[in-house]
């Protein structure tokens, strides 16, 4: 079934002159391109009609392995004539020059997260975008899965009462030990912080709004790190970020929240995520999930129950399919560019805050979007 008309305040107006699938076109043949695949080639409402990289030879492994009709350059993908949403899957440094270059090619954009790496680059993308009439949406899209959707359904449901604060904790030892070419996740621009905070301050912002302000404190166990797996084992690289972060969150509301994340931790703790309420307290799935488990412990109790979840498991692209969706019924998508940007503001806060010592505001504000219907279904035929 098609997501009901919903109108989110600052949302651009898009075209709905064309009918049928929308055309999406992929820039970055890399790591994460193939679970984008996996998903966008299942659901009906798109077609990936290009894929294009640096690297040509990168994109034409992809386009025959997923069966993509044209392969080669970013340049082949931004002047493709079916293609009107790009997914903008380079590296972070990247994000906001690709993303310009296909607003200036009129075409919409989905981007991997983040959605910018400083203010002033993220603002003017932002005012670029609407001057062009044209839409930007942003990763996370997990918080669009059944895990996170039943959680902020049962929220707002009233089950644990009135939302007060909220604990978030995601310690491994570093991806350098599953991932071939780990060295931008420890550079500016990643990090704990920048790396996976989009999930968790994503998540967070459904049930509490917009940041405030926030404070943190960080550090760094090691200088340099090896390289674990692939061809490249045994590479050593540098570490140009802090590793450790604690982080205090004030929002809007005036609701709380405390959350680490660390790339130095022994003990691999990832998805942890609590909200408390006046009446109880609900342990979310992992953010970076569209699955996982959804539990409740009622005031007076310490037993857990597990509540069943309702939504898609789709996998990365929903937040794609929706914005394709939101295109054909001229109405708004729910991963927003201004939601990401906010994000991202909330993020640079929080280095601010390392560097100088004390609480940092927030300034930008998220869009309010409404939740997925729980029969929301991507594979469906709507358009």
């Amino acid at each position: 079934m098609t997501t009901p008309e919903v109108m989110i305040d600052g949302a651009v107006p898009t075209s709905s002159r064309r009918t049928g699938p929308v055309g999406v076109g992929i820039i970055g043949a890399g790591f994460i391109s193939t679970q984008y695949l996996e998903s966008l080639v299942t659901f009906a409402d798109v077609v990936v009609h290009a894929i294009g990289d640096l690297v040509p030879e990168a994109a034409q492994a992809r386009a025959e392995e997923y069966g993509i009709e044209v392969h080669g350059t970013p340049d082949d993908v931004l002047n493709h004539p079916d293609v009107e949403i790009v997914v903008n899957l380079t590296v972070p440094a990247a994000h906001v020059a690709v993303a310009e270059a296909a607003v200036r090619a009129g075409k919409h954009v989905w981007s991997e997260k983040p959605f910018a790496l400083d203010r002033d680059s993220g603002r003017r993308l932002l005012a670029d975008a609407e001057a062009a009439g044209v839409r930007l949406g942003c990763a996370p899209d997990t918080f669009l899965g059944a895990g996170l959707q039943t959680a902020r359904r049962a929220i707002e449901s009233g089950i644990i009462g009135t939302p007060l604060t909220a604990l978030t904790l995601f310690q491994v030892p570093g991806p350098e030990a599953w991932h071939p070419n780990p060295e931008f996740l420890f550079q500016e621009g990643a990090g704990p912080v920048l790396d996976m905070g989009p999930y968790y301050l994503t998540a967070l912002i459904q049930t509490f709004g917009s940041i405030r302000r926030v404070a943190a404190m960080g550090s760094r166990s090691r200088d340099w790190r090896t390289i674990a797996t692939g061809p490249r084992a045994g590479t050593e690289f540098e570490v140009n970020v802090p590793t450790h972060v604690g982080v205090l969150i004030e929002f809007e509301s005036g609701q709380q929240a405390q959350s680490v994340f660390s790339f130095q931790s022994a003990l691999r703790r990832t998805g942890w995520m609590e909200i408390s309420g006046t009446e109880g307290v609900l342990s979310l799935p992992d953010p970076n999930m569209f699955d996982g488990e959804l539990r409740l412990a009622r005031s007076g109790s310490d037993d857990w129950e597990t509540i069943e979840l309702q939504g898609s498991t789709a996998g990365r692209g929903q937040g794609v399919l929706d914005m394709a969706r939101a295109i054909r019924a001229d109405r708004d998508h729910r991963a927003q560019g201004a939601l990401a940007f906010h994000v991202v503001d909330a993020l640079l806060a929080i280095g601010e805050s390392m560097a100088g010592g004390e609480f940092v505001k927030v300034t930008s504000r998220a869009p309010s979007v409404p939740a997925l219907p729980s029969d929301w279904d991507p594979v469906a035929a709507t358009l």
